[in-house]
C-alpha cells in the first residue's frame, strides 16, 4: 500500500514532531536553523516563540495566509482518507489514530497561519525554493527539509535532489532530511547514490 498524491501538497507538522524526526536537543534549537520546504508548519512560529532563530523557506509563501488556507482545504479530506486507507502502515505510538493525526495536523497549520503575515514581515518565512537559494554561504547552522526530498522522489529528479542537497550544504554547516522513504513507504532509490554522490564532494554523511 502506499500513498497516492498527485502533487507536492501543504501539510504542516508542529514543533514537537520536527524535534523528533531532526534529533533536535537544547544544542541544537540555539543554532541559527533553516527550514526547507517547511510549508504550514508551525515550527517557525513555535521556535519563534521560545526566542530560537529560524528561516522558512518555501514557495507556498508566495501566497496570502487566507489563499494557503484554501489550499489546506482543498486537500485535507484526501490527506486523511489516505491516512486511513494506509494506517496499518503507521506506528501509532505518538499519534494514536487517523482522527488523532487530523488534530495535530490541523493545530499546527493554523498555528501557521496566525502567524504567516507578522512572520513574513519580519522575514521568518520566505518565498524561496530548492535547489537555489539567495543565501550566503555558511549563513545557517543547521537547514532542515521536512517530507520533501525522498518523500516524493517521484515527481522530483536525481539530479533535483542532489543540487538540493548540496545547497543546503553550502548555506548550512550541517543538513538534516527526514524521511529517506518515498510516498510507496520504501527507502528512496535516491539515498544510497546521493550518499556517494556527497561523499565524494568531502561531505560527512551519516544515516
Amino acid at each position: 500500500m502506499s500513498f497516492k498524491l498527485d502533487r507536492i501538497v501543504p501539510w504542516g507538522r508542529s514543533f514537537e514532531e520536527y524535534a523528533r524526526m531532526f534529533n533536535l536537543g537544547s544544542d541544537q534549537l540555539r543554532l541559527k536553523v533553516l527550514g526547507c520546504g517547511d510549508g504550514p508548519s508551525s515550527f517557525n512560529s513555535e521556535m519563534h516563540k521560545q526566542g530560537h532563530s529560524v528561516v522558512s523557506c518555501d514557495p507556498i509563501y508566495q501566497f496570502s495566509a487566507e489563499e494557503i488556507e484554501c489550499r489546506i482545504k482543498s486537500v485535507y479530506d484526501h490527506m486523511i482518507d489516505e491516512v486511513r486507507r494506509n494506517q496499518d502502515c503507521y506506528v501509532w505510538d505518538e499519534i494514536k489514530s487517523p482522527e488523532n493525526m487530523a488534530q495535530v495536523r490541523m493545530a499546527a497549520m493554523r498555528e501557521f497561519l496566525v502567524d504567516f503575515e507578522r512572520g513574513k514581515d519580519e522575514r521568518r518565512y520566505l518565498d524561496e525554493s530548492l535547489p537555489s537559494l539567495s543565501f550566503n554561504d555558511g549563513e545557517f547552522d543547521l537547514a532542515l527539509s521536512s517530507h520533501f526530498l525522498f518523500l516524493y522522489a517521484d515527481k522530483l529528479t536525481f539530479d533535483f535532489h542532489l543540487r538540493s542537497i548540496i545547497e543546503m550544504c553550502r548555506v548550512a554547516g550541517e543538513a538534516r532530511i527526514f524521511p529517506l522513504v518515498d510516498l510507496s513507504l520504501k527507502r528512496s532509490g535516491y539515498v544510497d547514490t546521493i550518499k556517494s554522490e556527497l561523499e565524494a564532494e568531502g561531505c560527512n554523511v551519516e544515516i
